[in-house]
């Protein structure tokens, strides 16, 4: 009898502790799901946030939006709006030097394919910075506008300032990290903001592949893919879509993103930086877009 009685209470306990263990998890799963206090998901991996409706300008959620931050390839939104804007004829060709080859490879940077020697149009530059991230297409158009990296990176500088940027210093296209390369997500929100306003500049920037026509060493031209549409297995969130964004990644910089999406037929804009992880981790910034954007009433 009494070694049934123990097996009774045995039991009894069990069934209380897994009591015990699924209340917990709800309230833990209900805290989760409860918006912190600024509106935006308890749990996100980005440091930095800021998310503005584009039809009045409006911060509707922010954390840290004030704070520096290293843009690294966010940077390119810059550099793609000053090609574009310094160029009546797209369709002008520049040619890739070995010297766009090689120096992204020392720094280990992503390139787009386009080889030395090889004669690319302003266009096809633009879309090979902004989707798969492109160093060499970088230093490309800023030679092409200014002559050489340093001088680009004071039409950037201007051009920041004009748009009031009042945050940010740009020491070169690509985004390489840089103690003097800085800016922050409510400046990085203007900035999108005003590239969105020039077509090719959103077209290029919603895209998910381009394929370009042929050049002197590619005759079939080229597919470049976007980074951001490649780390998430659909655009699609409840009421909405992600339409397009720039990644971004250095280890002093963490995982970044500048996105645009639409919830319920209204864009945003958002700008995350700060996640953990990296290039070879899970999409923390792509994860944390999706979660901020549908936690939207």
């Amino acid at each position: 009898m009494a070694s049934k009685s123990r097996k009774k209470r045995a039991r009894r306990a069990i069934l209380c502790t897994l009591a015990v263990c699924l209340l917990l998890t709800a309230a833990v799963v209900v805290w989760a799901h409860t918006p912190a206090a600024d509106g935006l998901p308890r749990i996100l991996y980005s440091h930095n946030v800021l998310l503005v409706r584009r039809s009045d300008g409006a911060v509707v959620r922010e954390r840290n939006a004030d704070e520096r931050i290293y843009p690294a390839s966010m940077t390119k939104i810059m550099t793609a709006l000053l090609a574009l804007e310094h160029n009546p004829d797209l369709q002008k060709t520049v040619t890739i030097t070995e010297e766009m080859v090689e120096l992204p490879r020392q720094y280990n940077a992503v390139q787009a394919g386009y080889l030395a020697g090889e004669n690319v149009p302003v266009i096809d530059l633009v879309y090979g910075a902004l989707l798969p991230s492109g160093a060499e297409c970088c230093l490309a158009l800023a030679q092409d506008v200014a002559g050489d990296e340093q001088s680009f990176a004071e039409l950037m500088n201007e051009r920041a300032a004009e748009l009031g940027m009042t945050n940010t210093h740009f020491t070169n296209a690509i985004g390489l990290h840089d103690e003097q390369h800085y800016t922050t997500p409510r400046d990085l929100a203007v900035l999108l903001e005003a590239a969105l306003q020039n077509p090719d500049f959103r077209t290029a920037f919603t895209s998910s592949r381009y394929s370009t026509g042929p050049t002197n060493l590619h005759p079939d031209g080229i597919t470049v893919r976007s980074s951001l549409f490649e780390k998430t297995g659909s655009a699609d969130f409840p009421g909405g879509q992600l339409l397009g964004g720039k990644t971004g990644y250095t280890d002093e910089a963490g995982l970044c993103l500048a996105s645009l999406a639409e919830k319920d037929g209204v864009e945003y804009i958002l700008i995350t930086a700060g996640a953990g992880g990296s290039n070879r981790t899970a999409p923390h910034h792509v994860e944390d877009a999706l979660a901020v954007f549908s936690s939207l009433n």
